[in-house]
């Protein structure tokens, strides 16, 4: 091994500080420098990049609050649209039922008539009746025929002083 012999190891020893100086000059000059220079560029990106992220993420936040208060702004209005809903449904329903009302006192009205008019005719009827019982029960009794205006004048008495 030439690294081992005694004699050459002097000259060996300055040939190895002068390309450790050389390699030393020419690393500090030249890739030291633009190593560095990359360095303190990747530094300068990463600190533009966080920069950005901070605006992102801000900006991120703004949409997210716009968000938020879009979207309550809509619930809002969407609440306020059913609540309009429900009463122009409730105003609705008060007219039909008010008209159904209207229609059914009319009906009542017409038939409390109708049933007048029944009771009318019955009481009629029932004077006819009572006037011809009345006759024939006079007859069967007293053996003798009562005038039917008689009879009419007595049933008609009757009929009013129970009706009062």
């Amino acid at each position: 091994m030439p690294q081992m012999v005694f004699e050459d190891f002097v000259p060996q020893v300055i040939w190895l500080v002068f390309a450790f100086t050389f390699l030393y000059v020419v690393m500090s000059r030249v890739a030291l420098p633009r190593i560095a220079g990359v360095i303190e560029e990747r530094r300068d990106k990463i600190a533009d990049d966080l920069d950005r992220a901070a605006e992102f993420k801000k900006e991120a936040e703004q949409a997210l609050a716009a968000y938020k208060e879009a979207l309550a702004d809509a619930r809002n209005r969407a609440l306020a649209i059913a609540a309009k809903n429900r009463e122009e449904v409730k105003a609705e329903t008060e007219k039909l039922r008010a008209d159904s009302n209207a229609k059914i006192a009319d009906m009542m009205h017409d038939a409390e008539q109708r049933i007048e008019q029944t009771k009318e005719a019955a009481l009629v009827n029932v004077r006819d009746v009572a006037a011809d019982v009345a006759s024939a029960v006079v007859e069967k009794l007293l053996g003798q025929s009562v005038g039917k205006e008689t009879v009419d004048a007595v049933v008609d008495a009757q009929l009013r002083r129970s009706q009062s």
